[in-house]
């Protein structure tokens, strides 16, 4: 029975997450809405947002049966659907920073996800795929929406490129790395108040990169 993530998989929480997109914006403005969000959005944004493992344990309870269900029902044998599911969850952990509620559901993100790993195997196995694997057109907008995700991000990689290396080392390291201004501090040296400077001029520079993007 699934009830949880392996030992394993736990243990892989704890490895180092790269957030590939400054969405400060974009998240200021889902602190106000948020009263209007399902409780699964709400799990998925703490996650993104917070790493907060609580919120992803409920976001595992609420769908590794779920799909684990979905998964059986494809031909798969129970234990195999646990194995797709472990690694399903573990990618929604490591990928958080990719979902966008204002462009797809958490339930159509996670299953789209879900759906390309039973695709992975299924032809690792050189069977052919399922017709209910095959995108039924009410979720073709959800995955175009996927895809949309990958290239702004590659997009943002770009913008990121384009900064002065002194404003990008400082974003990289409060953004990609995740560590406040004081461990800045004490890992360069530098003074607070440069620091700040730096990171406020480089997502200013950023912003305006993206919006002639039209990506803000």
């Amino acid at each position: 029975m699934l009830t949880s993530l392996s030992d394993q998989s736990l243990a892989a929480l704890d490895a180092p997450v790269t957030v590939d997109r400054d969405t400060s914006v974009v998240r200021e403005r889902e602190k106000v809405e948020r009263e209007s969000l399902s409780d699964q959005t709400v799990w998925m944004l703490a996650v993104r947002d917070n790493r907060d493992r609580v919120a992803f344990g409920r976001l595992f309870d609420y769908f590794a049966p779920r799909l684990k269900g979905v998964i059986c029902r494809s031909g798969m044998s129970p234990s195999q659907a646990e194995d797709v599911v472990q690694d399903v969850m573990l990618t929604v952990w490591r990928k958080a920073a990719m979902f966008d509620p204002e462009r797809a559901q958490v339930s159509a993100w996670i299953f789209q996800i879900a759906r390309n790993r039973q695709i992975d195997v299924i032809r690792k196995e050189r069977r052919p795929v399922p017709e209910e694997l095959k995108l039924p057109e009410e979720t073709q907008e959800d995955a175009a929406q996927v895809l949309a995700l990958d290239q702004e991000t590659q997009k943002l990689r770009a913008a990121l490129r384009r900064l002065k290396p002194a404003q990008r080392e400082m974003v990289e390291k409060a953004y990609l790395g995740e560590l406040t201004h004081s461990d800045i501090r004490d890992q360069t040296g530098l003074p607070l108040g440069t620091i700040k400077s730096r990171i406020r001029l480089g997502l200013e520079r950023l912003r305006h990169e993206l919006k002639e993007q039209g990506l803000t």
